[in-house]
């Protein structure tokens, strides 16, 4: 197993059937309470903890969480209300050394969960013709809004595994 990769590299589909978007969106739905139950009894000590070498640490995974997530949520909204909109990317490896990842972990999984609540009630209210609608990178590359629903779900999931390896270590 790649550590880089616990839950394999993230498959974009190409077609998406409802099942799918349901499944989906209840995982970034109990996201925040499976993040929240996994973290309650963090030290310092387990928060320095890494997955593998040269690797962001626990507290850096879960800043990065909320930062990513949040993206994700303008990334979507953005393509909901204007036609196929270029998105910035960011240099997260860069957000990592910013001075709000020392913050205390407790910061971002308050934010998630918020986030989460907005995002997911978003989600599960939008028709079939705007999980249609999409967004485009710099690169030309587009994603549409039911599979992003797909990456951020796989994204949550991904970080959570992270955190586990890190733990186990």
């Amino acid at each position: 197993m790649d550590n880089r990769y616990p839950l394999g590299h993230f498959t974009c589909p190409s077609e998406v059937q409802e099942k799918d978007i349901q499944m989906w969106i209840n995982e970034m739905t109990t996201l925040p309470s499976r993040l929240k139950a996994l973290t309650a009894s963090l030290d310092e000590l387990d928060l320095t903890k890494k997955y593998r070498d040269n690797s962001w640490n626990v507290r850096q995974l879960i800043h990065h969480f909320f930062d990513s997530h949040l993206n994700g949520y303008m990334r979507v909204k953005l393509a909901l209300t204007e036609d196929n909109p270029v998105v910035k990317t960011y240099e997260e490896s860069e957000w990592g050394k910013l001075i709000d990842y020392e913050l205390p972990i407790s910061v971002s999984v308050q934010l998630i969960e918020s986030l989460h609540e907005r995002w997911t009630y978003l989600l599960k209210n939008l028709t079939t013709t705007q999980l249609q609608r999409s967004y485009q990178y710099p690169d030309g590359s587009k994603m549409r809004i039911d599979q992003s629903i797909a990456l951020y779900a796989w994204h949550g999931n991904h970080h959570l595994a992270h955190i586990q390896q890190a733990l186990n270590n």
